[in-house]
């Protein structure tokens, strides 16, 4: 095992307390919050290990993030067993820190069963992921070009457990005004077990990477600006179908509206063979304090 898969594995590994009592850490990466997608995953986890059917899968989870996570302490994760029926099984998780409720997830998980199938197609012409430039090398590009200290860009482009290629990157250093469109090709970088509920929590991380900053690029203002201030409020996703983290998904996302210091995102995830595997829907706070150009 690598180790940039073992920190994700670690990051998705909880620590279990007593009956549905979990606890979560956070990688030690400097960040000044929490990574939405990792509590997301860790919610995941610590719901999918209160349901004693291996054979039920989540199918959706409707998520609200109420407070910045502080990834200098453990985050608890409590699970209420809402119902076990015949064929679905709902789950609430609160995630707590500082003795607070700073996010909470409803999961609903389902037995695997035959019905009426369709789908939006993939779109066509995407390049395959190996001909575009990982996001690392292009924040290594941007970072050199913005005059980022040294130590400062070693943490911009430190390696990470999953990999990002944009089809229509965006530097975050010079924004433009663009369509509130992109897609990108994502994965975990290492070979995980054949568990689709792994797989699953593992997705739940990956949704939240680019998600948000698809409703900023209308207005030419991105995360590296001191006075732009960016949250994920809400986050809901459902799962489709059997699929893979550690193999090529294709993110295709969109900005349909912003206003009233929010943006309101959507995504659709697909396999490298054209099958749609999951949808992502999103709103988070884009707030602009003072002028976009100081």
């Amino acid at each position: 095992m690598t180790e940039r898969l073992d920190e994700l594995l670690q990051v998705l590994d909880l620590e279990e307390l007593e009956t549905n009592h979990y606890r979560g850490r956070s990688p030690n990466d400097a960040w000044q919050r929490v990574y939405g997608g990792q509590v997301l995953g860790q919610a995941l986890v610590a719901a999918s290990r209160t349901v004693d059917d291996t054979a039920r899968s989540a199918h959706s989870l409707h998520a609200y993030f109420l407070r910045p996570g502080d990834p200098n302490h453990p985050i608890l994760y409590t699970v209420d067993r809402i119902r076990d029926g015949r064929s679905f099984t709902t789950r609430r998780v609160v995630a707590i820190q500082h003795g607070r409720p700073m996010f909470n997830m409803s999961i609903s998980f389902q037995t695997d069963e035959p019905g009426l199938e369709h789908a939006f197609a993939m779109p066509e012409g995407i390049p395959d992921p190996e001909s575009l430039t990982p996001e690392r090398e292009l924040r290594r590009q941007h970072g050199e070009a913005a005059g980022l200290d040294p130590e400062v860009l070693a943490h911009f482009t430190r390696e990470r457990p999953i990999e990002y290629r944009a089809l229509n990157p965006q530097n975050d250093f010079k924004p433009e005004k663009r369509a509130p469109k992109q897609m990108g090709w994502m994965r975990v970088k290492e070979p995980m077990a054949d568990d689709l509920r792994l797989h699953q929590c593992a997705l739940a991380y990956l949704s939240d990477w680019t998600l948000l900053d698809t409703c900023t690029w209308p207005h030419g203002v991105s995360f590296m600006q001191p006075n732009f201030q960016t949250a994920s409020l809400d986050h809901a996703m459902w799962f489709h179908g059997p699929f893979r983290a550690d193999e090529w998904l294709l993110y295709v996302q969109d900005s349909p509206a912003a206003g009233g210091a929010r943006g309101f995102n959507r995504g659709l995830i697909y396999s490298q063979d054209g099958a749609l595997v999951a949808s992502v829907a999103q709103e988070g706070l884009i707030r602009l304090h003072g002028d976009p150009k100081s």
